[in-house]
């Protein structure tokens, strides 16, 4: 009788902590042992030289938008998409569903949906607007990860942005039930200002865009947040930070006392404004895409370690609402699950800091069970085996999207996903999805 289920050998584990070669032993859905050689046979052995092995992707920031609105993209396409990225779990906004994720009833539809079709582990956000104050205790009881708001319109009819007095509320009432609170930051009255200017003079185009959605509005919406967060002694997570400025903010708040954290995405990592320029509505978002010299300053704020996590933000939409002359109608959203990963390791050669930014920091800044996030015996063999030095260029065929379009493709990779495994089992090999879906919904622990 085999001592293990699979045993990967002779690859790179990357842990938090470093790099080191060593050979992994699995069984069942556990990680059993990591040692510099194991001795024996096992069931299956994965032979990984030349390979690195990091601990599965956490995508703390998805919209599947389903229920309600599959053709956008769909709990199976997307939760594929994120599997070939070397994801093992996702976190799917509550905004896109429809109905959205404000109550018990509509988080069940979204659960019973997610277990049908997810290929990969799932936790579910729940909404935070002035209409469902009232529900969040239920929707704490069904196992949401947190609560999502927006201090801007959201885009979605249904999802209302909160103001200051029903963001208030709902952070003490988060606080309450030990969950955090996510915001979408960017001053409401600011953005909707510049906007009727612009549209009113029939400036309608990128530029005109970005310069609607400057980084004072999110500057003024991220300190409102920080205080309203201070003053209810709420856990606070800034969503698609965009601007270093903005993470000094919430650094410095943080040395306060306050207890709060920020994501950035890839794209404001990888593509600036002149991308939107060029690559037109396909690169459109909320914050939008800022300058080279921005960027490069966004960059110095994460080495820093002042950026908790990276997240996709993944926003995808049906081909035809991204055509049209007028920038301002065609909806914000970057298509880029499938890539987290592969573009951080193309930009930055700090394998043990992207193994936290994506996985560990993930898992512990939302109380994740202790067997998520980590390489380590005990922990769920949640995995994801890279080719480093690698060189591929993203195409529209190798996508897993419903709607193939993204603003990377054409782009080169350093890095590719050779495999990925759920709990011990294989579910993305080679360019290949493997076996049925499987996807269980993951809750977090609620501190006492």
């Amino acid at each position: 009788m085999s001592a293990f289920d699979v045993i990967i050998r002779g690859a790179q584990i990357v842990t938090t902590e470093g790099v080191a070669r060593a050979d992994i032993g699995l069984s069942g859905e556990k990680i059993a042992s990591i040692e510099a050689e194991i001795s024996g046979g096992a069931r299956e052995t994965i032979h990984a030289g030349g390979l690195h092995v990091f601990p599965g992707v956490i995508d703390a920031h998805v919209h599947f938008n389903e229920p309600g609105r599959t053709d956008w993209e769909g709990l199976e396409t997307g939760s594929n998409a994120v599997a070939a990225g070397g994801g093992t779990l996702f976190f799917d906004m509550p905004l896109n569903a429809h109905p959205p994720t404000l109550d018990a009833a509509s988080f069940e539809l979204k659960r019973a949906a997610a277990s049908k079709s997810s290929r990969v582990d799932f936790s579910l956000w729940g909404g935070l607007t002035p209409a469902n104050l009232d529900r969040l205790g239920e929707l704490a009881d069904c196992g949401v990860i947190g609560f999502k708001a927006f201090m801007c319109q959201s885009g979605i009819d249904d999802f209302l942005s909160v103001d200051d007095r029903s963001l208030r509320e709902g952070m003490k009432r988060a606080a309450s039930l030990r969950l955090p609170v996510a915001v979408h930051a960017e001053s409401d009255a600011m953005t909707v200002r510049l906007t009727r200017e612009a549209v009113a003079a029939g400036r309608t185009s990128a530029r005109d865009f970005l310069q609607s959605r400057p980084i004072a509005a999110e500057l003024e919406a991220i300190g409102r947040a920080l205080e309203l967060a201070g003053e209810t002694d709420c856990r606070l997570h800034v969503v698609h930070v965009s601007c270093a400025a903005g993470v000094r903010l919430i650094a410095e708040a943080r040395a306060r006392g306050v207890d709060a954290s920020c994501e950035t995405c890839p794209h404001y990592l990888v593509l600036t404004d002149e991308d939107v320029e060029k690559l037109g509505p396909i690169a459109k978002c909320a914050p939008p895409l800022r300058s080279a010299q921005e960027q490069g300053a966004l960059w110095g704020e994460l080495l820093a370690g002042k950026i908790l996590t990276v997240g996709s933000d993944h926003s995808p939409s049906p081909p035809g609402m991204k055509q049209g002359a007028d920038f301002f109608k065609v909806w914000g959203g970057i298509s880029g699950a499938q890539h987290l990963l592969p573009l951080l390791l193309s930009h930055h050669a700090d394998l043990s800091l992207l193994a936290r930014l994506v996985s560990a920091n993930v898992a512990e800044r939302f109380n994740l069970p202790p067997s998520k996030g980590k390489l380590a015996p005990g922990c769920d063999a949640d995995l994801t085996l890279v080719k480093l030095d690698d060189d591929v260029e993203i195409q529209a065929g190798d996508l897993f999207y419903r709607h193939r379009q993204s603003p990377y493709l054409g782009r080169r990779l350093r890095a590719s996903v050779q495999r990925t495994l759920l709990r011990g089992r294989t579910i993305f090999q080679s360019g290949r999805l493997m076996g049925e879906p499987a996807g269980q919904l993951v809750c977090p622990v609620r501190q006492c």
